[in-house]
């Protein structure tokens, strides 16, 4: 378990040459040539405002984005005008591949926090892909763990009672950060619980009072958007891990 120091969204910087989430982005596994390959294709130091939209939802679809710092948030607007949250990207993800086949984008992604993104156009990635087999092996992984991502969040929203959607979702959160080199029991919360309870399909005021459930039963504490997590074991034993998404235990056994 890698508990040595609290996660700070923000302050996550990545660049393809001296990259700390390489193996979680477009890099993995690239020789030193084909990396060179991929530097002349990104654009860098996209800075993305507090707020402030990546893509809108039909906007056409022209790049992948690889998130370097911050988080989005990424949504679709049903007919009655209502949002319905995605999903949650955190550092190392890519955003866009879900529109390959549509060729515009079928949800919105708009900034949790400023953030900053690397732009590879899509058109220069497939040439890429074409000339670097393991970018298409990547890719190919990366869209394939999109799919049992999507495939959970269904049978979670289903199938589990609310406690269980709330610690799947918080192990999940200490999984990523703890993947990227950071504390995986005490970190900020970008979302409002507002966002959280609608990716659960749970009511705000659930959320509220299951975090104060989960604190007064000394699983965790919470103070405002800080969570500092005291048993994981004990949060585990409140949910169903979803066979092809790891959560906390597993880093904890890497």
């Amino acid at each position: 378990m890698k508990d040595n120091k609290v996660v700070d969204i923000s302050s996550i910087r990545t660049t393809c040459q001296n990259c700390g989430l390489y193996q979680l982005c477009l890099p993995m596994g690239l020789e030193e040539g084909d990396l060179d390959k991929l530097d002349k294709a990104i654009k860098r130091q996209h800075k993305v405002e507090k707020g402030e939209h990546l893509y809108k939802m039909r906007d056409a679809f022209k790049t992948v984005y690889a998130l370097r710092s911050g988080s989005i948030k990424t949504y679709s607007t049903i007919e009655n005008g209502q949002e319905q949250v995605t999903g949650f990207h955190l550092p190392g993800e890519l955003l866009g591949l879900n529109s390959i086949s549509t060729k515009f984008h079928t949800e919105s992604a708009i900034a949790l926090e400023t953030s900053s993104v690397c732009e590879v156009p899509f058109d220069r990635l497939e040439e890429l892909s074409k000339e670097i087999p393991s970018m298409q092996h990547h890719l190919l992984h990366v869209m394939s763990e999109e799919i049992q991502s999507d495939h959970c969040q269904l049978m979670m929203i289903a199938k589990m009672p609310a406690e269980a959607r709330l610690a799947r979702f918080l192990l999940s959160l200490s999984y990523h950060f703890s993947q990227r080199g950071f504390s995986a029991t005490e970190f900020n919360l970008s979302m409002s619980r507002n966002d959280i309870a609608n990716l659960l399909g749970l009511a705000v005021e659930t959320v509220s009072r299951l975090f104060s459930h989960f604190q007064d039963n000394g699983l965790m504490t919470v103070e405002r958007k800080h969570v500092l997590i005291h048993d994981l074991d004990g949060l585990m034993a409140v949910t169903t891990k979803c066979a092809s998404q790891p959560l906390a235990d597993d880093s904890s056994s890497a």
